[in-house]
């Protein structure tokens, strides 16, 4: 393989709330993650949204523990050679309600903390500011990003952490996988993307309309940050974070040509507005045939098109393939409503695709769209590991999945001109499962001595991807093959 450019960002991703633990700890506040219940593969979590309740496993209040863990666990990055770490800042640690004026100085004191870690051994700090974990008094006092005012609240938020952590990080990003929102007939999913919460009963045009206009109030706040961000440091680069899953149409018959058409259109028109700074003319059509998004003024148009983004941060897990359905003659995409089989790829026990050739497509696809730099800053393979009698942890399916991926990234580097500033996979370290709030869903090159039931020790130990990585990254991705652990 060929190496990549010379100052690539090869690293690990994480969420705050998926690690952390100290869920009352330095003045915290409840976030909508924190009444998250523990799932299972197939069984989505449940939200307990008048707090947390007697009896039920929450498994993000330990997580764990990097709050107390993470002079270990950053070292053990840069053992592997880290450029890079992305993580989120938790918005109840630095407002604990989310509507407060003045921040939580013992929540900005832990990031001061554990950026610093992070550059004592070189490694650059890639943040997202809001990762599935707002507060929930936001959620319960306004009903989410439903209210307008959230806009304020979260510029507040975006503002004091651009002036606390100017010089100290480089790479920001606003909101996590915003586009996964299309998905409003999961509840789960509008939940954790914008507190939104519907009472039995409620339809998928209740949820759409909803859905779209919180979507609208995030994209003004992202757009209003990011030019607050460049504002305060002229040397910030903000960028968005969309969940890019291609869809590709199950035949070529020009009716599922065109399913696959709208189904793209339907998932990345968050990421047109945040690079383009206004809506794209399949979506204004769109609103003005259904009447959702009612809210829009003159000044939201200003603001988004003065706060574009620098670059176009993604997760790539897998691709999905789409049919049109006779009833449905609008080709409206919902969910996963018209997704179906793909007969070529094989998937993981969670009914993931696995398909590498479509990270390579996925780069093309977002840079001839959008011209900007790209950063992938999730991808991997949920597994459950065994330990070995003697201790060690041996996952040549992640190092598999990894290294098909990795090489496919490559070609659309070297061979394609894609401009790609990092690679950051999903889970360098078990931590729980946003969807299913598991443990032994694990990604991490890192195992972790947790199960789903809480039980374990929370000692850190090295798999053989670990040792697989670490080359990967000394070689700057020019040897991929596999590595004898240690």
């Amino acid at each position: 393989m060929a190496k990549l450019p010379d100052g690539f960002l090869w690293g690990g991703a994480v969420a705050a709330h998926q690690l952390e633990g100290g869920w009352q700890e330095g003045g915290k506040g409840v976030s909508i993650a924190d009444v998250m219940t523990a799932g299972a593969n197939g069984v989505e979590r449940t939200i307990t949204p008048d707090g947390v309740q007697p009896g039920l496993n929450y498994p993000n209040h330990e997580a764990i523990d990097f709050y107390h863990h993470y002079k270990e666990d950053i070292k053990l990055f840069a053992e592997m050679g880290f450029k890079a770490f992305r993580t989120s800042i938790a918005w109840t640690r630095i407002f604990p309600n989310g509507d407060e004026t003045e921040p939580n100085e013992a929540g900005l004191k832990f990031y001061d903390d554990v950026f610093a870690e992070c550059h004592k051994y070189g490694i650059e700090p890639v943040i997202t500011l809001s990762h599935f974990e707002m507060p929930l008094h936001l959620v319960n006092t306004y009903g989410g990003w439903r209210d307008r005012r959230l806009i304020d609240f979260f510029v507040r938020f975006a503002t004091v952490c651009f002036k606390r952590y100017k010089g100290v990080v480089k790479y920001w990003m606003t909101f996590n996988e915003i586009d996964n929102q299309c998905d409003y007939n999961r509840e789960f999913s509008m939940a954790t993307n914008s507190g939104l919460l519907f009472p039995k009963g409620s339809t998928d045009e209740d949820r759409a309309s909803a859905m779209f206009q919180a979507s609208h109030y995030e994209l003004v706040a992202s757009a209003l940050a990011v030019k607050a961000g460049h504002e305060i440091d002229p040397a910030n680069q903000i960028g968005c974070m969309i969940n890019f899953t291609p869809m590709f149409p199950a035949s070529s018959k020009p009716e599922d040509l065109f399913m696959a058409e709208k189904a793209m259109q339907k998932r990345t028109w968050w990421s047109d507005v945040h690079v383009r700074g206004h809506y794209p003319a399949f979506m204004e059509a769109y609103f003005k045939r259904t009447g959702y998004r009612p809210d829009i003024t003159d000044a939201d148009r200003a603001a988004l098109a003065a706060g574009t983004v620098d670059y176009v941060g993604f997760s790539y897990y897998s691709s999905s393939t789409v049919a049109h359905q006779p009833d449905n003659p609008a080709y409206d995409f919902v969910g996963d409503k018209e997704i179906v089989p793909n007969p070529h790829l094989k998937t993981t026990e969670w009914g993931w695709t696995i398909d590498p050739q479509g990270l390579r497509w996925s780069l093309n696809w977002l840079y001839e769209r959008y011209e900007k730099p790209l950063m992938i800053v999730e991808n991997g393979l949920g597994a459950v590991d065994q330990v070995e009698a003697d201790g060690r942890i041996h996952d040549p399916y992640r190092i598999d999945y990894l290294r098909a991926h990795i090489a496919e990234m490559e070609k659309a580097v070297n061979e394609d001109g894609v401009d790609l500033l990092g690679y950051m996979p999903w889970g360098c370290i078990d931590l729980v499962s946003a969807g299913t709030g598991q443990m032994d869903k694990r990604y991490g090159f890192i195992y972790v001595d947790k199960n789903d039931a809480g039980e374990g020790t929370l000692a850190r130990s090295r798999k053989d991807s670990f040792y697989w990585y670490q080359h990967v990254i000394q070689t700057n991705g020019e040897n991929l093959s596999d590595v004898k652990p240690q």
